[in-house]
């Protein structure tokens, strides 16, 4: 798995200080993470008050949970300008590795909901679903596995082909590939996928990432 140090890292910790001071020159929203516009994106939503991916990042790491970055959080990593108030993850889906990810989840006072916004309890067994909705205090988003219909994408070889990120603290974020998340990008086809995806793939950003 190819190892970047601490760039990206740093590139997201810059955007998630952008996206608070943002929210915080506005008035709520009340809006969240399932009203979001799809052009706009999460950066519209109450999402972006207090946006901080890290904590959550950092119980995934703590617990040994391989959870991959995905969405806008991997396009900020990988250069994308564009903030988001939102940050998904895509895992394997398998049992063994469901109570690492349900321990990290629970150590940041998440909440699960499934697809239709029904509450369910931060168990392991919930977690199997092909996706999730999770709320911490410094983030919310979808937790997906490769069982979520994805068009013709071969989402098993995306997750075995991540990068990972390391921080000089040792923290380490795997996230997907940026070529990876263009084509995801593209399968899901809404005007902010398909805007991002033409941003991660020109020449200015890919130096970037």
């Amino acid at each position: 798995m190819k190892r970047m140090i601490d760039e990206p890292l740093e590139r997201l910790r810059a955007a998630a200080r952008r996206t608070r001071e943002l929210a915080l020159s506005r008035a709520g929203t009340g809006l969240g993470h399932e009203d979001a516009d799809d052009d706009v994106g999460t950066i519209g939503t109450d999402g972006a008050l207090g946006f901080d991916p890290f904590p959550l990042l950092e119980a995934l790491h703590r617990n040994g949970a391989r959870a991959v970055v995905i969405g806008q959080v991997a396009g900020i990593m990988h250069g994308s300008t564009e903030l988001t108030g939102d940050l998904d993850l895509l895992w394997d889906g398998t049992s063994a590795h469901a109570p690492a990810l349900a321990a990290a989840l629970i150590s940041v006072d998440a909440q699960l909901a499934d697809e239709t916004g029904t509450p369910m309890a931060t168990r392991p067994e919930a977690l199997l679903r092909p996706k999730v909705q999770f709320t911490s205090p410094g983030a919310g988003g979808d937790c997906c596995t490769p069982a979520l219909p994805w068009g013709a994408l071969r989402v098993r070889e995306i997750l075995d082909r991540a990068i990972t990120a390391t921080a000089p603290d040792g923290l380490e974020v795997h996230y997907v590939r940026r070529e990876d998340l263009i084509r995801m990008r593209r399968a899901i086809g809404r005007p902010k996928d398909l805007r991002r995806a033409d941003e991660l793939d020109s020449p200015a950003t890919g130096r970037r990432g």
